[in-house]
């Protein structure tokens, strides 16, 4: 997938594609037939950069339903002859978790559309565990024949078939296929899931890798191997180590991370890493300054970023200062676990990350949390920039719980657009801090109050604010 394009900021377009609750607020003063066409164009160019962690149906969902918008953009988009040959599911899987919202908001449009889909896509099975959650039994069992002639009656259609069924992320609809007597269908599915179950106990009597009794020279050798197969195995490669290395080991271990191959120092590192070993500290500093291939540094630095001991926080504060990666990663370690002195260390560090790489970089995260951690309160400016400009929507929820513990200004100013946020984390936050002098503030508690597809932790917040044991709003 490639990285979306992201408008700019102060635009509508930029907002929705943000997921910002200006978004919403901005969009509801548009002219409609403008803020539905940038709507459409958000869906069907999924803006985030990560999914995995980057909400933005739901969002997205309810600017539908407040506009009362139709959805022949989403079924042209869903139905276009590229369905065929685009199947990654970053092209449809954000409109079909849209539809899932609207479907449980009772648009019966959007359940057809999620059907007709179900049974013809190219995506089905997203839209599949979309129904799952929403449609009765009558229509799922009525998807049994189209979603099962997708898999030839051979060798290799009920292998592929044992595969959907073992791997569905919503198991309902093929439960109540089992159950089907129609021929072809529930004798099949009940088929598939025996020899799904059957494949995964092979799996399980047959696995890959080390096993006990391995020597810890076999286990540094299996992480070179895989390196040389392109999997980067140090991390399992360590919790082994863990496993099979005694007090006698340490010094073919040291030696590995000091000058071994890149697979095996990088699993060494880690292992010492986690053991505190009191020699990883200049090793780690070594393989950073020394001119290391790329996977041996990045293996150092996530090493001595997961490191807790005073050793660790101390080398932090001297490496901080360091122009290189070294010294970044020394500022996200004193971010995430260092104390109040190091509150300048920090603040320099975030500034020169968005200066230098900008509102997105990933070293953002751990800074973010930590000037929000440590109530640097001269970090705002920084983090209001970073909440207004960042393309995501988890790093943005992250400048705000910073903001709310750092700027004076938040509950009247960012919270209150937090409200309308993509993020339930964000909304959260929001709940807990806007200022209720807004009257919109109070609407919009209400209002996540009383929807059945709000989050448990939003809605807990906002009853602490509307609550019968509640401050009055």
């Amino acid at each position: 997938m490639f990285d979306p394009v992201i408008a700019p900021s102060g635009t509508l377009l930029g907002l929705l594609q943000r997921g910002r609750g200006d978004g919403t607020l901005h969009a509801l003063t548009a002219p409609r037939h403008e803020a539905l066409a940038a709507l459409d164009h958000c869906v069907l160019n999924d803006p985030r950069h990560d999914w995995q962690v980057e909400n933005r149906s739901l969002y997205y969902a309810r600017l539908y339903l407040d506009l009362n918008g139709g959805l022949g953009a989403i079924e042209r988009h869903l139905f276009d002859a590229e369905d065929v040959l685009n199947t990654d599911d970053s092209r449809t899987g954000l409109a079909l978790a849209v539809l899932g919202h609207l479907a449980s908001y009772g648009r019966h449009d959007a359940l057809e559309l999620l059907r007709r889909y179900a049974a013809f896509g190219a995506n089905w099975a997203w839209a599949l565990d979309e129904l799952a959650l929403r449609d009765d039994d009558a229509g799922l069992r009525a998807l049994a024949v189209p979603v099962l002639a997708r898999f030839p009656a051979d060798a290799e259609g009920e292998a592929e078939l044992a595969a959907a069924v073992r791997d569905a992320y919503e198991p309902r609809p093929w439960r109540l296929w089992e159950e089907d007597a129609r021929p072809g269908v529930g004798a099949r599915v009940r088929a598939a899931r025996e020899q799904g179950s059957f494949d995964r106990w092979q799996r399980q009597m047959r696995p890959s890798g080390p096993r006990p009794g391995w020597s810890v020279r076999a286990v540094l050798d299996w992480a070179q191997e895989g390196l040389e197969r392109g999997a980067v195995l140090h991390v399992p490669a360590a919790r082994c180590l863990t496993a099979v290395a005694g007090p006698d080991d340490r010094p073919e271990i040291v030696e590995a991370a000091r000058s071994g191959s890149d697979g095996a120092r990088g699993a060494a590192l880690r292992y010492l890493a986690d053991a505190q070993d009191p020699a990883v500290l200049d090793l780690i500093e070594r393989a950073v300054a020394e001119g290391s291939t790329r996977v041996v540094v990045d293996a150092a630095l996530e090493a001595f970023e997961r490191m807790r001991s005073v050793a660790a926080i101390e080398r932090a504060r001297r490496w901080a200062y360091r122009p290189d990666e070294l010294g970044a990663a020394a500022g996200r370690v004193l971010a995430c676990r260092g104390g109040a002195q190091d509150s300048k260390p920090v603040l320099a560090a975030l500034r020169e990350a968005v200066r230098g790489e900008g509102p997105d970089a990933p070293t953002l995260w751990s800074l973010v949390d930590g000037a929000g951690r440590l109530g640097i309160a001269c970090a705002a400016p920084v983090l209001r920039h970073v909440y207004r400009e960042t393309a995501s929507s988890h790093l943005r929820g992250r400048a705000a719980r910073a903001l709310a513990a750092t700027d004076p200004s938040f509950a009247a100013g960012f919270a209150v657009e937090c409200l309308w946020d993509c993020e339930e984390s964000t909304r959260e936050v929001a709940a807990r801090h806007a200022e209720t002098g807004d009257a919109r503030v109070v609407n919009r508690l209400r209002r996540l109050a009383a929807d059945p597809a709000e989050e448990d932790e939003v809605q807990t917040a906002v009853r602490s604010r509307i609550g019968p044991d509640a401050p009055a709003v």
